[in-house]
């Protein structure tokens, strides 16, 4: 009987320290954060067609991946923009004509130090924009990640390091050089189903500055598919004459995570 007792009493306090360390590792986990050896998914897509007096269709989307190991973390982007506008030519006849069309890849790979969320990351991007100040655009950095600010329901992560930057503007002419890089990426869960990001990233170099922003809230449709609203910026500092500086992006979205 006794024995009994004794087994029951063990296993109660086996029950009992297993769930307070799975509630500590829960607790260990952020809101805007994923499980060690996981993937984490988003693929976002929006469009707009109109016909009448304006014909014309735009289309936006964008792939998201991110790979958490336990000394490395990866992320991966893909994204890309085209608008096409029916207009009458010359002749009276009518045609469509491409007045947008943006192409960009990146990937950064970032290992893990001995404090919490500090990095070190290497980051290459390239950008292929037909209609923009730059027509290709590509960004090789390195530096040092670190997470300035967290809570149970706010983050914000800041990097900065060197780079060196390969373009050629509108008008043909290449331009190359070296580059001091910071970025920063805040994220607000404001409720169950909805988080606000804002991100923002500077290279400086010589010739140039140039500058990337967005903000964005999302809301939760169900449990894999959300609504995206956002507002980007990119801002070049040294642009052909018959080129404008900022050039900004209104979108809303469908994204499905996985």
């Amino acid at each position: 009987m006794k024995s009994t007792h004794s087994l029951a009493l063990a296993l109660a306090m086996a029950i009992t320290c297993g769930s307070a360390a799975a509630a500590d590792a829960k607790q260990t986990i952020l809101f805007d954060e994923i499980p060690i050896g996981s993937w984490s998914t988003s693929a976002e897509l929006g469009a707009i067609t109109t016909s009448g007096n304006t014909v014309g269709t735009s289309v936006t989307g964008k792939i998201d991946a991110r790979q958490e190991l336990d000394d490395w973390s990866n992320q991966y982007i893909f994204s890309g923009y085209f608008k096409e506008d029916e207009t009458t030519n010359d002749d009276g006849e009518k045609v469509r004509e491409r007045s947008a069309e943006r192409f960009s890849a990146s990937a950064k790979a970032a290992y893990k130090l001995m404090g919490d969320h500090e990095k070190l990351f290497v980051l290459a991007s390239h950008v292929n924009d037909k209609f923009g100040a730059y027509t290709k655009y590509s960004t090789l950095a390195v530096g040092h990640g670190s997470r300035w600010y967290r809570s149970s329901d706010k983050s914000v992560d800041v990097e900065f390091g060197p780079g060196y930057f390969s373009g050629t503007n509108d008008t043909g002419e290449s331009e190359h050089g070296l580059t001091v890089r910071g970025a920063a990426a805040m994220k607000w869960k404001i409720s169950q189903s909805a988080m606000f990001s804002q991100t923002l990233s500077v290279e400086r170099g010589t010739s140039n500055t140039h500058s990337i922003a967005e903000t964005s809230l999302s809301t939760k449709i169900n449990g894999t598919m959300q609504m995206k609203a956002a507002f980007s910026a990119r801002n070049d500092t040294r642009v052909p004459d018959d080129k404008k500086n900022t050039d900004t992006q209104t979108s809303l979205t469908l994204v499905y995570s996985f």
